[in-house]
């Protein structure tokens, strides 16, 4: 099993769970949390008082949207740091800083949805965040399938994302692979989560605990 406490002088390790709308990561983060006793961090989502405007009408919106994920997430990420020093744990955090800005406000911006200017100031923003905040000590990529990513979205019934164009979850999609492949703050797993069942089947779970040990050099 992961560790749950740090040895004296150790700060406790994080891990961050990255992946486009549906892939699995509060399923993951929730899985940790009660495997392993890690302390949890949820996406703010149901926060975002923008959030069904910006589904109904991602011109209108998308700014507003975006500058609320992205003070949201750095005051998590903040609180994080606080918890890891306060608190001998290790610690999941679903989603983070880097994906708001890197793929879904550069998505809106890519489309027009925010314009050149809007898009400099917010930039200026998420690069002065950045520098302040500690990047995790493994990220963890969830890969999903988009046929997978649609039928999960409209399983688990949320209004305000049934208003999700199949186009817009695409795009994610290519922006997150784009992404991955320059993210070298920490060190990276990839799960396939069409393929691993982490909460059902026992020797997937086993295939991820050993991954993600591994990665941490707690093997």
């Amino acid at each position: 099993m992961l560790e749950t406490t740090a040895p004296a002088g150790k700060r406790p390790r994080i891990i961050a769970v990255a992946g486009n709308i549906g892939a699995g990561k509060s399923s993951l983060v929730k899985w940790l949390e009660l495997q392993f006793k890690m302390v949890p961090f949820f996406e703010p989502n149901e926060e975002n008082p923008y959030l069904s405007d910006f589904y109904g009408d991602m011109r209108r919106w998308a700014m507003s949207s975006q500058l609320f994920f992205l003070v949201r997430r750095f005051q998590i990420h903040r609180a994080v740091v606080r918890s890891a020093a306060e608190d001998p744990r290790p610690i999941v955090q679903d989603r983070t800083l880097y994906e708001d800005a890197e793929i879904f406000a550069a998505h809106l911006h890519r489309q027009g949805f925010i314009d050149d200017r809007d898009w400099r100031m917010y930039q200026d923003l998420y690069l002065t965040l950045r520098e302040e905040i500690r990047p995790p000590d493994l990220m963890i990529y969830l890969r999903c399938p988009l046929k997978t990513l649609v039928r999960r979205i409209h399983q688990r019934g949320r209004d305000f994302e049934r208003k999700i164009p199949r186009s817009y979850l695409a795009a994610l999609d290519k922006l997150y692979e784009e992404w991955h492949a320059r993210y070298d703050l920490s060190p990276t797993l990839v799960i396939e989560t069409d393929r691993l069942d982490y909460v059902e089947r026992l020797f997937d779970r086993l295939e991820v605990v050993q991954a993600i040990r591994k990665h941490l050099g707690e093997e």
